[in-house]
């Protein structure tokens, strides 16, 4: 497995520091953050798992808990919309250029606008995908938010 993605490469550029994270991946696990959680030994809360959606329409990016699920209703708030649905896979993977179980939100083919759950940035260190399936890096949350220029909100139900 290549340590080096697109998403490793835009945090390098960025100037973020973070550590890479390798585990083996299960593509039969039903929810596939906490199944990372579980394979890097971490509390679920501090590994992110990061979803695609449509708010009105348009394509975002949310990141939160992976042991947590998104409010529709304030996925929309959170982008000043109406209504929000999760993305199709092969939606997801043709705008991001990565694949499902592998999706980042840094270094996508397509920037998109992006939110992160405000409860993540009280932590230390987070996880969040690297751009491959099975690679996470370990991050400080402010960091991510700021090189993603993201949005902080309230985005679990």
């Amino acid at each position: 497995m290549s340590k080096t993605t697109r998403a490793t490469q835009v945090l390098t550029q960025a100037g973020v520091t973070f550590t890479v994270h390798t585990y083996d991946y299960d593509p039969n696990a039903e929810r596939v953050g906490l199944q990372a959680a579980e394979a890097l030994g971490e509390e679920p809360h501090r590994v992110l798992k990061t979803l695609m959606a449509e708010v009105d329409g348009k394509p975002v990016c949310v990141v939160v808990p992976s042991d947590r699920e998104v409010s529709m209703k304030k996925l929309a708030s959170a982008f000043r919309g109406k209504s929000a649905n999760m993305m199709k896979p092969a939606d997801a993977e043709r705008l991001t250029g990565y694949h499902v179980g592998g999706i980042s939100p840094f270094g996508q083919k397509k920037i998109v606008p992006t939110a992160i759950e405000e409860t993540a940035l009280a932590e230390t260190l987070v996880f969040i995908n690297g751009g491959q399936r099975g690679l996470q890096v370990r991050l400080d949350p402010r960091a991510a938010l700021k090189a993603l220029k993201a949005t902080a909100a309230a985005l679990i139900a």
